[in-house]
């Protein structure tokens, strides 16, 4: 369905305002698992690279993986 165009648009605007969306309801860190899950709020963070997984009914799965435009000769 278009859930991936929402979450791909989402991701862009994330990019493009600098803001991570956070884990909503994340309350237990698992020791074992050494990840950053930006638990609970959003935080202010620039990122050139992001990748939006969608994955549908009977195993349908899609990866996007964008990055920050960058003019010939120039860094972002």
């Amino acid at each position: 369905g278009a859930a991936g165009g929402v979450e791909a648009v989402a991701t862009f605007l994330s990019m493009q305002n600098g803001i991570i969306p956070p884990t909503i309801n994340y309350e237990y860190e698992d020791p074992e698992c050494d990840l950053f899950y930006v638990p609970n709020n959003a935080i202010e963070r620039e990122f050139k690279v992001a990748m939006s997984n969608s994955f549908g009914f009977g195993g349908t799965n899609a990866c996007i993986v964008v990055k920050k435009y960058a003019p010939e000769g120039r860094t972002i």
